[in-house]
Protein backbone atom coordinates (compact mmCIF):
# COMPACT_ATOMS: atom_id res chain seq x y z
CA UNK A 1 0.00 0.00 0.00
CA UNK A 2 1.39 3.42 -0.97
CA UNK A 3 2.19 5.72 1.96
CA UNK A 4 1.97 9.52 2.11
CA UNK A 5 3.38 12.34 4.21
CA UNK A 6 2.21 15.93 4.41
CA UNK A 7 4.58 18.61 3.06
CA UNK A 8 4.25 22.37 2.44
CA UNK A 9 3.43 23.50 -1.08
CA UNK A 10 6.45 24.51 -3.16
CA UNK A 11 6.38 27.52 -5.53
CA UNK A 12 6.23 26.16 -9.07
CA UNK A 13 6.01 26.96 -12.75
CA UNK A 14 5.06 24.88 -15.78
CA UNK A 15 6.97 25.67 -18.98
CA UNK A 16 4.68 24.94 -21.95
CA UNK A 17 4.60 25.71 -25.68
CA UNK A 18 2.15 25.68 -28.58
CA UNK A 19 4.09 22.84 -30.23
CA UNK A 20 7.21 20.75 -30.03
CA UNK A 21 10.54 22.40 -30.93
CA UNK A 22 9.43 25.79 -29.63
CA UNK A 23 12.21 25.94 -27.04
CA UNK A 24 10.71 24.39 -23.89
CA UNK A 25 13.83 22.43 -23.02
CA UNK A 26 16.10 25.45 -23.51
CA UNK A 27 13.93 27.66 -21.31
CA UNK A 28 13.16 25.08 -18.64
CA UNK A 29 16.74 23.82 -18.35
CA UNK A 30 18.22 27.30 -18.52
CA UNK A 31 15.79 28.55 -15.88
CA UNK A 32 16.63 25.64 -13.58
CA UNK A 33 20.33 26.41 -13.91
CA UNK A 34 19.93 30.17 -13.54
CA UNK A 35 17.85 29.82 -10.37
CA UNK A 36 20.26 27.23 -8.97
CA UNK A 37 23.12 29.69 -9.54
CA UNK A 38 21.20 32.18 -7.39
CA UNK A 39 21.31 29.76 -4.48
CA UNK A 40 17.78 28.37 -4.80
CA UNK A 41 17.12 24.66 -4.37
CA UNK A 42 15.34 23.84 -7.64
CA UNK A 43 13.21 20.73 -8.10
CA UNK A 44 13.24 19.62 -11.78
CA UNK A 45 10.29 17.82 -13.37
CA UNK A 46 9.21 16.68 -16.84
CA UNK A 47 5.66 16.04 -18.04
CA UNK A 48 5.26 12.66 -19.75
CA UNK A 49 7.41 9.55 -20.12
CA UNK A 50 10.55 11.21 -21.53
CA UNK A 51 13.79 9.94 -19.95
CA UNK A 52 16.29 12.19 -21.72
CA UNK A 53 15.26 15.74 -20.75
CA UNK A 54 15.41 14.89 -17.01
CA UNK A 55 19.12 14.13 -17.46
CA UNK A 56 19.71 17.73 -18.59
CA UNK A 57 17.47 18.96 -15.78
CA UNK A 58 19.63 17.08 -13.28
CA UNK A 59 22.77 18.74 -14.63
CA UNK A 60 21.12 22.14 -14.35
CA UNK A 61 19.74 21.75 -10.83
CA UNK A 62 21.99 19.23 -9.11
CA UNK A 63 18.93 17.17 -8.21
CA UNK A 64 17.47 14.06 -9.84
CA UNK A 65 15.04 14.82 -12.66
CA UNK A 66 11.57 13.36 -12.15
CA UNK A 67 8.66 12.61 -14.47
CA UNK A 68 5.02 13.50 -13.97
CA UNK A 69 2.85 11.27 -16.16
CA UNK A 70 -0.88 11.28 -15.64
CA UNK A 71 -1.32 8.31 -17.98
CA UNK A 72 1.29 5.96 -16.55
CA UNK A 73 0.62 6.80 -12.90
CA UNK A 74 -2.94 8.13 -13.00
CA UNK A 75 -3.99 11.74 -12.36
CA UNK A 76 -4.36 11.06 -8.65
CA UNK A 77 -0.61 10.44 -8.24
CA UNK A 78 0.69 13.51 -10.11
CA UNK A 79 0.51 15.96 -7.19
CA UNK A 80 1.77 13.44 -4.59
CA UNK A 81 4.74 12.45 -6.80
CA UNK A 82 5.49 16.12 -7.42
CA UNK A 83 5.41 16.86 -3.69
CA UNK A 84 7.71 13.89 -3.04
CA UNK A 85 10.30 15.12 -5.53
CA UNK A 86 10.02 18.79 -4.54
CA UNK A 87 10.28 18.23 -0.79
CA UNK A 88 12.70 20.72 0.80
CA UNK A 89 13.10 22.80 -2.37
CA UNK A 90 12.63 26.55 -2.81
CA UNK A 91 11.02 26.33 -6.25
CA UNK A 92 10.05 23.74 -8.87
CA UNK A 93 10.24 24.02 -12.65
CA UNK A 94 8.12 21.60 -14.68
CA UNK A 95 8.92 21.20 -18.38
CA UNK A 96 5.89 20.32 -20.48
CA UNK A 97 5.54 17.86 -23.33
CA UNK A 98 4.62 18.45 -27.01
CA UNK A 99 2.04 21.21 -27.50
CA UNK A 100 0.35 22.39 -24.30
CA UNK A 101 -2.96 20.64 -24.93
CA UNK A 102 -1.54 17.50 -26.59
CA UNK A 103 -1.97 14.40 -24.43
CA UNK A 104 -2.54 10.68 -24.76
CA UNK A 105 -3.96 9.95 -28.22
CA UNK A 106 -7.74 9.76 -28.17
CA UNK A 107 -7.89 10.48 -24.42
CA UNK A 108 -8.74 14.18 -24.43
CA UNK A 109 -6.56 16.23 -22.11
CA UNK A 110 -5.19 13.19 -20.24
CA UNK A 111 -1.41 13.45 -19.65
CA UNK A 112 -1.11 16.78 -21.48
CA UNK A 113 0.91 19.67 -20.10
CA UNK A 114 -2.33 21.55 -19.48
CA UNK A 115 -3.74 18.60 -17.55
CA UNK A 116 -0.67 18.37 -15.32
CA UNK A 117 -0.64 22.15 -14.77
CA UNK A 118 -4.23 21.92 -13.50
CA UNK A 119 -3.43 18.97 -11.26
CA UNK A 120 -0.53 20.98 -9.78
CA UNK A 121 -2.51 24.24 -9.61
CA UNK A 122 0.54 25.80 -11.25
CA UNK A 123 0.82 28.89 -13.45
CA UNK A 124 2.06 28.33 -16.99
CA UNK A 125 4.73 30.18 -18.92
CA UNK A 126 4.15 29.81 -22.66
CA UNK A 127 7.31 29.59 -24.81
CA UNK A 128 6.56 30.80 -28.33
CA UNK A 129 8.81 30.33 -31.35
CA UNK A 130 8.49 33.82 -32.82
CA UNK A 131 10.94 33.28 -35.67
CA UNK A 132 8.35 33.55 -38.46
CA UNK A 133 5.72 35.89 -37.08
CA UNK A 134 5.09 39.34 -35.64
CA UNK A 135 1.52 40.55 -34.99
CA UNK A 136 0.13 37.02 -35.35
CA UNK A 137 1.78 36.12 -32.06
CA UNK A 138 -1.02 37.95 -30.27
CA UNK A 139 -3.69 35.75 -31.82
CA UNK A 140 -1.74 32.62 -30.93
CA UNK A 141 -1.18 33.65 -27.28
CA UNK A 142 -4.77 34.85 -26.89
CA UNK A 143 -6.04 31.52 -28.19
CA UNK A 144 -3.91 29.48 -25.81
CA UNK A 145 -4.73 31.74 -22.85
CA UNK A 146 -8.48 31.54 -23.40
CA UNK A 147 -8.89 27.92 -24.58
CA UNK A 148 -9.23 26.40 -21.11
CA UNK A 149 -10.13 28.85 -18.29
CA UNK A 150 -8.77 26.39 -15.72
CA UNK A 151 -5.25 26.80 -17.14
CA UNK A 152 -3.61 30.05 -16.03
CA UNK A 153 -1.02 31.37 -18.46
CA UNK A 154 0.92 33.82 -16.34
CA UNK A 155 3.36 34.98 -18.98
CA UNK A 156 5.04 34.36 -22.29
CA UNK A 157 8.68 33.94 -23.29
CA UNK A 158 9.43 34.77 -26.90
CA UNK A 159 12.07 32.51 -28.43
CA UNK A 160 14.20 32.87 -31.57
CA UNK A 161 13.64 36.61 -31.84
CA UNK A 162 15.70 38.02 -34.71
CA UNK A 163 16.36 41.66 -33.74
CA UNK A 164 15.41 44.60 -31.54
CA UNK A 165 12.87 45.68 -34.16
CA UNK A 166 11.35 42.19 -34.23
CA UNK A 167 11.09 42.25 -30.44
CA UNK A 168 9.38 45.66 -30.51
CA UNK A 169 6.74 44.42 -32.97
CA UNK A 170 6.07 41.32 -30.87
CA UNK A 171 5.75 43.26 -27.62
CA UNK A 172 3.41 45.81 -29.20
CA UNK A 173 1.18 43.03 -30.52
CA UNK A 174 1.04 41.22 -27.17
CA UNK A 175 -0.05 44.28 -25.18
CA UNK A 176 -3.67 43.65 -26.18
CA UNK A 177 -3.65 40.09 -24.80
CA UNK A 178 -3.00 41.02 -21.19
CA UNK A 179 -0.35 38.28 -20.98
CA UNK A 180 2.97 39.78 -19.84
CA UNK A 181 6.20 39.14 -21.69
CA UNK A 182 8.57 37.59 -19.14
CA UNK A 183 11.46 36.95 -21.49
CA UNK A 184 12.87 37.41 -24.98
CA UNK A 185 15.51 35.01 -26.26
CA UNK A 186 17.59 35.67 -29.35
CA UNK A 187 18.55 32.92 -31.75
CA UNK A 188 21.52 31.07 -30.25
CA UNK A 189 22.87 28.02 -32.15
CA UNK A 190 25.34 27.24 -29.35
CA UNK A 191 22.42 26.19 -27.16
CA UNK A 192 21.36 23.48 -29.59
CA UNK A 193 21.74 19.91 -28.38
CA UNK A 194 22.23 17.03 -30.85
CA UNK A 195 19.38 14.66 -31.59
CA UNK A 196 19.06 11.25 -33.21
CA UNK A 197 16.39 8.61 -33.79
CA UNK A 198 14.72 8.81 -30.34
CA UNK A 199 15.32 12.47 -29.43
CA UNK A 200 18.16 14.31 -27.71
CA UNK A 201 21.43 12.49 -27.13
CA UNK A 202 21.44 11.60 -23.40
CA UNK A 203 23.70 13.41 -20.95
CA UNK A 204 25.59 10.22 -20.09
CA UNK A 205 26.91 10.03 -23.67
CA UNK A 206 28.18 13.63 -23.86
CA UNK A 207 28.83 14.80 -20.31
CA UNK A 208 31.26 17.64 -21.06
CA UNK A 209 29.30 18.92 -24.06
CA UNK A 210 26.06 18.66 -22.10
CA UNK A 211 27.52 20.79 -19.30
CA UNK A 212 28.49 23.42 -21.87
CA UNK A 213 25.01 23.33 -23.38
CA UNK A 214 23.35 23.75 -19.98
CA UNK A 215 25.67 26.67 -19.17
CA UNK A 216 24.74 28.30 -22.49
CA UNK A 217 21.03 27.81 -21.77
CA UNK A 218 21.47 29.38 -18.34
CA UNK A 219 23.31 32.36 -19.82
CA UNK A 220 20.59 32.90 -22.40
CA UNK A 221 17.82 32.76 -19.80
CA UNK A 222 19.72 35.09 -17.44
CA UNK A 223 20.22 37.61 -20.21
CA UNK A 224 16.76 37.45 -21.69
CA UNK A 225 14.30 36.63 -18.90
CA UNK A 226 12.95 38.50 -15.90
CA UNK A 227 13.94 36.02 -13.20
CA UNK A 228 12.33 38.02 -10.40
CA UNK A 229 9.01 38.05 -12.24
CA UNK A 230 9.25 34.32 -12.93
CA UNK A 231 9.93 33.55 -9.26
CA UNK A 232 7.03 35.80 -8.22
CA UNK A 233 4.75 33.97 -10.65
CA UNK A 234 5.87 30.61 -9.22
CA UNK A 235 4.99 31.85 -5.72
CA UNK A 236 1.45 32.60 -6.89
CA UNK A 237 0.73 28.89 -7.45
CA UNK A 238 -2.32 27.54 -5.64
CA UNK A 239 -1.87 25.51 -2.48
CA UNK A 240 -1.54 21.74 -2.83
CA UNK A 241 -3.50 20.22 0.02
CA UNK A 242 -2.71 16.57 -0.71
CA UNK A 243 0.09 14.57 0.90
CA UNK A 244 3.40 13.61 -0.70
CA UNK A 245 3.95 10.13 -2.07
CA UNK A 246 6.37 7.86 -0.24
CA UNK A 247 7.63 4.42 -1.30
CA UNK A 248 6.03 1.92 1.09
CA UNK A 249 8.68 0.48 3.40
CA UNK A 250 8.34 -3.31 3.58
CA UNK A 251 11.99 -4.22 4.19
CA UNK A 252 12.67 -6.89 6.78
CA UNK A 253 15.86 -8.86 7.42
CA UNK A 254 18.93 -8.67 5.22
CA UNK A 255 19.12 -6.53 2.13
CA UNK A 256 19.45 -8.27 -1.23
CA UNK A 257 21.75 -6.79 -3.87
CA UNK A 258 19.81 -5.72 -6.95
CA UNK A 259 22.12 -4.75 -9.82
CA UNK A 260 20.75 -1.95 -12.03
CA UNK A 261 22.29 -1.39 -15.47
CA UNK A 262 23.52 2.15 -16.08
CA UNK A 263 26.16 3.95 -18.10
CA UNK A 264 25.75 5.43 -21.60
CA UNK A 265 23.91 2.40 -23.04
CA UNK A 266 21.23 2.18 -20.34
CA UNK A 267 20.17 5.67 -19.32
CA UNK A 268 16.39 5.29 -19.07
CA UNK A 269 15.05 4.89 -15.54
CA UNK A 270 12.50 6.54 -13.29
CA UNK A 271 13.95 7.72 -9.98
CA UNK A 272 11.10 6.14 -8.04
CA UNK A 273 12.08 2.63 -9.17
CA UNK A 274 15.32 2.62 -7.16
CA UNK A 275 13.48 4.19 -4.22
CA UNK A 276 10.81 1.51 -4.33
CA UNK A 277 13.39 -1.27 -4.54
CA UNK A 278 15.28 0.19 -1.58
CA UNK A 279 12.10 0.51 0.48
CA UNK A 280 11.28 -3.13 -0.34
CA UNK A 281 14.62 -4.28 1.07
CA UNK A 282 17.06 -4.10 -1.84
CA UNK A 283 20.56 -2.73 -1.89
CA UNK A 284 20.55 -1.05 -5.29
CA UNK A 285 23.97 -1.15 -7.01
CA UNK A 286 24.45 0.50 -10.41
CA UNK A 287 26.89 -1.05 -12.90
CA UNK A 288 27.94 -0.20 -16.46
CA UNK A 289 27.64 -3.05 -19.00
CA UNK A 290 30.09 -1.23 -21.28
CA UNK A 291 32.90 -1.34 -18.72
CA UNK A 292 32.18 -3.77 -15.90
CA UNK A 293 33.10 -7.36 -16.68
CA UNK A 294 31.21 -8.81 -13.72
CA UNK A 295 27.95 -8.13 -11.94
CA UNK A 296 28.21 -6.44 -8.52
CA UNK A 297 29.24 -8.78 -5.71
CA UNK A 298 26.33 -10.64 -4.20
CA UNK A 299 23.86 -9.83 -7.00
CA UNK A 300 20.54 -11.60 -6.40
CA UNK A 301 18.44 -9.71 -8.94
CA UNK A 302 19.00 -7.68 -12.11
CA UNK A 303 17.15 -4.69 -13.57
CA UNK A 304 18.04 -3.57 -17.11
CA UNK A 305 16.06 -0.53 -18.18
CA UNK A 306 15.86 1.41 -21.40
CA UNK A 307 18.49 3.23 -23.38
CA UNK A 308 20.45 2.92 -26.60
CA UNK A 309 22.16 -0.49 -26.79
CA UNK A 310 21.89 -0.28 -30.58
CA UNK A 311 24.44 2.58 -30.46
CA UNK A 312 26.83 0.42 -28.43
CA UNK A 313 26.21 -3.04 -29.87
CA UNK A 314 29.88 -3.63 -30.65
CA UNK A 315 31.05 -2.64 -27.15
CA UNK A 316 28.31 -4.61 -25.39
CA UNK A 317 29.07 -7.65 -27.49
CA UNK A 318 32.80 -7.35 -26.84
CA UNK A 319 32.20 -7.53 -23.07
CA UNK A 320 31.85 -11.29 -23.19
CA UNK A 321 32.55 -11.89 -19.46
CA UNK A 322 29.57 -9.76 -18.45
CA UNK A 323 27.30 -11.29 -21.08
CA UNK A 324 28.12 -14.71 -19.67
CA UNK A 325 27.56 -13.51 -16.10
CA UNK A 326 24.12 -12.13 -17.00
CA UNK A 327 23.17 -15.38 -18.76
CA UNK A 328 24.38 -17.44 -15.82
CA UNK A 329 22.35 -15.35 -13.37
CA UNK A 330 19.22 -15.57 -15.51
CA UNK A 331 19.47 -19.31 -16.21
CA UNK A 332 20.06 -19.85 -12.50
CA UNK A 333 16.54 -18.57 -11.82
CA UNK A 334 17.36 -15.14 -10.36
CA UNK A 335 14.80 -12.40 -11.03
CA UNK A 336 15.64 -10.29 -14.08
CA UNK A 337 13.47 -7.35 -15.20
CA UNK A 338 14.32 -5.94 -18.63
CA UNK A 339 12.60 -3.08 -20.45
CA UNK A 340 13.18 -2.16 -24.11
CA UNK A 341 16.98 -1.78 -24.22
CA UNK A 342 17.21 -4.52 -21.61
CA UNK A 343 15.09 -6.75 -23.84
CA UNK A 344 17.54 -6.24 -26.72
CA UNK A 345 20.51 -6.99 -24.49
CA UNK A 346 19.00 -10.31 -23.41
CA UNK A 347 18.45 -11.48 -27.00
CA UNK A 348 20.80 -13.86 -28.85
CA UNK A 349 22.05 -11.03 -31.02
CA UNK A 350 21.52 -7.35 -31.84
CA UNK A 351 22.19 -6.27 -35.43
CA UNK A 352 24.15 -9.49 -35.93
CA UNK A 353 26.35 -9.08 -32.84
CA UNK A 354 26.13 -11.61 -30.00
CA UNK A 355 24.31 -10.46 -26.87
CA UNK A 356 23.50 -12.36 -23.67
CA UNK A 357 21.51 -15.18 -25.28
CA UNK A 358 18.99 -15.38 -22.45
CA UNK A 359 16.06 -15.12 -24.88
CA UNK A 360 15.59 -17.20 -28.00
CA UNK A 361 15.13 -14.09 -30.14
CA UNK A 362 17.10 -11.68 -32.33
CA UNK A 363 16.94 -7.87 -32.45
CA UNK A 364 17.71 -5.36 -35.18
CA UNK A 365 17.34 -1.67 -35.95
CA UNK A 366 14.28 -0.68 -37.97
CA UNK A 367 13.25 2.45 -39.86
CA UNK A 368 9.76 2.46 -38.34
CA UNK A 369 9.20 4.30 -35.06
CA UNK A 370 6.97 2.47 -32.59
CA UNK A 371 5.58 5.03 -30.17
CA UNK A 372 2.63 5.41 -27.84
CA UNK A 373 0.95 4.66 -24.56
CA UNK A 374 -0.25 1.11 -23.98
CA UNK A 375 -2.85 -0.45 -21.72
CA UNK A 376 -1.33 -3.80 -20.72
CA UNK A 377 -2.33 -6.85 -18.70
CA UNK A 378 0.02 -9.51 -17.35
CA UNK A 379 -0.65 -12.69 -19.32
CA UNK A 380 0.80 -14.98 -16.66
CA UNK A 381 2.57 -14.89 -13.33
CA UNK A 382 6.05 -13.33 -13.34
CA UNK A 383 8.64 -11.83 -11.01
CA UNK A 384 6.93 -8.45 -11.49
CA UNK A 385 3.23 -9.19 -11.28
CA UNK A 386 0.65 -11.95 -10.94
CA UNK A 387 -1.47 -12.88 -13.95
CA UNK A 388 -4.23 -10.38 -14.63
CA UNK A 389 -2.39 -7.35 -13.26
CA UNK A 390 -3.22 -4.29 -15.33
CA UNK A 391 -0.60 -1.62 -15.90
CA UNK A 392 -0.32 1.35 -18.16
CA UNK A 393 2.89 1.55 -20.16
CA UNK A 394 4.76 3.44 -22.86
CA UNK A 395 6.48 2.04 -25.94
CA UNK A 396 9.19 3.97 -27.79
CA UNK A 397 11.75 2.33 -30.10
CA UNK A 398 13.09 1.90 -33.63
CA UNK A 399 14.05 -1.73 -33.27
CA UNK A 400 12.37 -5.06 -33.92
CA UNK A 401 12.65 -8.26 -31.89
CA UNK A 402 11.81 -11.52 -33.67
CA UNK A 403 9.75 -13.24 -32.45
CA UNK A 404 7.92 -10.44 -30.65
CA UNK A 405 6.69 -12.73 -27.89
CA UNK A 406 7.80 -15.96 -26.31
CA UNK A 407 5.74 -19.08 -25.48
CA UNK A 408 4.89 -17.29 -22.22
CA UNK A 409 4.36 -13.62 -23.18
CA UNK A 410 4.90 -10.79 -20.71
CA UNK A 411 1.92 -8.61 -21.59
CA UNK A 412 -1.32 -8.58 -23.51
CA UNK A 413 -1.98 -5.22 -25.17
CA UNK A 414 -5.47 -4.09 -26.14
CA UNK A 415 -4.67 -1.19 -28.48
CA UNK A 416 -3.92 0.03 -31.10
CA UNK A 417 -4.16 -3.64 -32.16
CA UNK A 418 -4.68 -6.50 -29.70
CA UNK A 419 -1.49 -8.52 -29.36
CA UNK A 420 0.78 -10.28 -26.90
CA UNK A 421 4.29 -9.02 -26.31
CA UNK A 422 7.50 -9.83 -24.45
CA UNK A 423 8.92 -12.85 -22.68
CA UNK A 424 8.51 -14.55 -19.31
CA UNK A 425 10.95 -17.38 -18.73
CA UNK A 426 11.84 -18.59 -15.25
CA UNK A 427 12.77 -15.46 -13.33
CA UNK A 428 13.09 -13.33 -16.47
CA UNK A 429 10.52 -10.67 -17.44
CA UNK A 430 11.55 -8.93 -20.67
CA UNK A 431 9.42 -6.51 -22.68
CA UNK A 432 9.46 -3.43 -24.88
CA UNK A 433 7.04 -1.69 -22.51
CA UNK A 434 8.24 0.95 -20.06
CA UNK A 435 6.16 1.00 -16.87
CA UNK A 436 6.18 3.32 -13.85
CA UNK A 437 6.31 1.24 -10.69
CA UNK A 438 4.88 3.99 -8.49
CA UNK A 439 1.52 3.16 -10.07
CA UNK A 440 1.83 -0.41 -8.77
CA UNK A 441 4.23 -0.47 -5.78
CA UNK A 442 3.71 -4.23 -5.43
CA UNK A 443 5.99 -4.71 -8.45
CA UNK A 444 9.13 -3.75 -6.53
CA UNK A 445 8.09 -5.68 -3.43
CA UNK A 446 7.37 -8.82 -5.46
CA UNK A 447 10.70 -8.51 -7.27
CA UNK A 448 12.72 -8.17 -4.06
CA UNK A 449 10.80 -11.03 -2.45
CA UNK A 450 11.79 -13.21 -5.39
CA UNK A 451 15.42 -12.14 -4.89
CA UNK A 452 15.22 -13.49 -1.33
CA UNK A 453 13.66 -16.73 -2.49
CA UNK A 454 16.00 -17.39 -5.44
Amino acid sequence: MTSYTSVPSVPRLVIAAPSSRSGKTTVATGLMAALTERGLAVSPHKVGPDYIDPGYHALASGRVGRNLDAYLCGPELVAPLFAHGARGCDIAVVEGVMGMFDGASGQGELASTAHVAKLLRAPVVLVVDASSQSRSVAALVHGFASWDPEVRIGGVILNKVASDRHEELLRDALESTGVPVLGVLRRAPQVDTPSRHLGLVPVAERQAAALEAVAAMAAQVRAGCDLEALVALARSAGALSGPAWEPPVTATGRREVVAVAGGPAFTFSYAEHAELLTAAGAEVVVFDPLRDEQLPDGTRGLVIGGGFPEMYAAELSANEPLRKAVAELAFGGAPVAAECAGLLYLCRELDGRPMCGVLDATARMDERLTLGYRDAVAVGDSVLAPAGTRMRAHEFHRTVVEPGAGPAPAWGIRSPQPRVEGFVRGGVHASYLHTHWAAEPGVARRFVDRCRAS
